[in-house]
């Protein structure tokens, strides 16, 4: 009798890049994300894109979470999204968390091609909702790339 195959578990890094110092936002939404079933890396403090990047590849993951409260995210997240598409990399889904205020900013971050953007209010439930439901699609399009779900509090496009 064959067995169907086994879905690997969804597999997400949490990077803090640059110089914020503040991780218990980050270390919270990892231990939740294990508790749900996911398979968590944590890079810890002060990483460079490139770093992130790399530890992104070389672990396979599904999702990288880049998690700021001290500003500099459109320069974070523009090095790496660039770096990913360097090197022909499409199917790991970027996400942002942390503080950011500003609309126009959140707008910029997600022209980039960052898919979702939760703010330091999010409920755990509906960023662990977010990241099975985004995974999902991208693994049945077979790219990181696939139409997103809204993100929680997220107002549809017109």
């Amino acid at each position: 009798m064959n067995a169907a195959p086994v879905e690997r578990p969804i597999r997400v890094l949490i990077a803090k890049p640059g110089l914020d110092g503040h991780d218990r936002g980050a270390k919270v939404l990892a231990l939740a994300l294990r508790d749900a079933g996911f398979e968590v890396l944590y890079t810890g403090l002060h990483r460079s894109c490139e770093e992130i990047t790399a530890i992104a590849l070389q672990e396979d993951v599904d999702i990288i979470g880049v998690s700021m409260l001290s500003g500099g995210h459109y320069a974070a997240l523009a090095r790496i999204m660039s770096l990913l598409r360097e090197q022909g990399i499409d199917d790991i889904i970027v996400v942002a968390g942390g503080f950011l205020p500003d609309p126009e900013e959140i707008a910029a971050i997600k022209a980039l091609g960052v898919r979702a953007v939760f703010d330091t209010d999010t409920r755990m439930d509906a960023v662990i909702a977010f990241f099975r439901e985004v995974v999902r699609q991208s693994r049945a399009a077979g790219t990181g790339v696939a139409a997103a779900p809204r993100a929680p509090g997220e107002a549809a496009s017109q």
